[in-house]
This record gives C-alpha cells, sequence and structure tokens, in this order.
C-alpha cells in the first residue's frame, strides 16, 4: 500500500468516532429530554389524582349534606302530626281514659316519639328549664320572685337533631 492509501485509511475512522459522539451527545440530549417529560406527566398524573380525590371529598360532604338537609324537612313536616295528637291526648275525658282507641292513640304517639330518638332527634327539656333562647321562645312571661328567668309551661314541644334546632320550644318564662 501506499503512504496515501494509508492516510486514507486512517482518517476513515475519526468520521465513525464523530458519529458515535454525536449519537452519544443526542442521546443524552435525548435522555434528558425524556426525563423531563416523565416528571411533567408525572406531575400532572398526581394533580389529577389530587383532584379526583378532591372531587370524591366534596361529593361525599354534598352527599351528607343533603342527607341532612332532607332528613330534616321530613321530620319539619311530621311534627305538626306529633303535635296534634298530643293535643288530642290532652283534652281526652277522664271517662275515656282507659278507652281501647284512646290507648291506641297513645301507642302512636309513643311509636313516632321512638322513630324520631332513632333517628337522632331529641325533644328540648322546657319546664322548669332555665330559659335558653338557642332552644327555647317565650310566646309569654309569667311574673315570679325569681332572678333567673325559668321555663314554666310548654305551648309546643321543641326538637333538635344533633346541635341543630329543627324547631324552637314555645314557652312561658316565668320571672
Amino acid at each position: 500500500m501506499s503512504k496515501t492509501s494509508k492516510n486514507d485509511a486512517s482518517k476513515q475512522p475519526e468520521p465513525e468516532n464523530n458519529s458515535q459522539q454525536n449519537d452519544g451527545v443526542m442521546a443524552s440530549v435525548e435522555l434528558e429530554l425524556l426525563q423531563r417529560q416523565v416528571a411533567e406527566l408525572t406531575e400532572a398524573l398526581q394533580r389529577e389524582r389530587a383532584d379526583a380525590t378532591n372531587i370524591r371529598r366534596r361529593h361525599d360532604e354534598q352527599l351528607a349534606n343533603l342527607k341532612s338537609v332532607l332528613q330534616v324537612s321530613v321530620i319539619e313536616s311530621l311534627l305538626p302530626v306529633i303535635d296534634n295528637f298530643e293535643r288530642a291526648l290532652k283534652h281526652v275525658p277522664e271517662d275515656l281514659a282507659d278507652n281501647d282507641y284512646i290507648k291506641g292513640v297513645q301507642g302512636v304517639v309513643k311509636q313516632f316519639e321512638q322513630t324520631l330518638q332513632g333517628l337522632g332527634v331529641k325533644r328540648i327539656a322546657t319546664v322548669g328549664e332555665p330559659f335558653n333562647p338557642h332552644v327555647h321562645e317565650a310566646v309569654g312571661v309569667d311574673e315570679g320572685d325569681g332572678e333567673e328567668e325559668i321555663v314554666s309551661e310548654e305551648l309546643q314541644a321543641g326538637y333538635q337533631l344533633g346541635d341543630t334546632v329543627i324547631r324552637h320550644a314555645m314557652v312561658k318564662v316565668r320571672r
């Protein structure tokens, strides 16, 4: 071989070396780009998961709130029925107190009360209790000798569900 051939042969591997270096640089650039994309997609996925969790939580809260509102609404619509039964029983003549019909009505009232208790509804304490404007509504005043306002008579029962007052107790207060 001539010297020119040897020089040509020695120069040919250099472009391959440059090509390999270019491939290596391109591969590292491509790797960096892919890593950034993975990081961005991972972050986006985490945001979407957090959004989905928040949506589920809000949905559950709204469902619980709706259930509570509906429960209170149904209870409010039943209270006048219970009031009417109780008023009717207050006006029963003594000679009819042992009548089976009257006992049946008393049983219905008791069943209503048990159903309300089962739902977590409590009757607001009134007679003999200190007047509390958060649960009592004073519609009359009796004069007394005490310093504290005490409920002297219940005119209409009040009810609450947990801390929520469904209906204030209508009462007379003694001062």
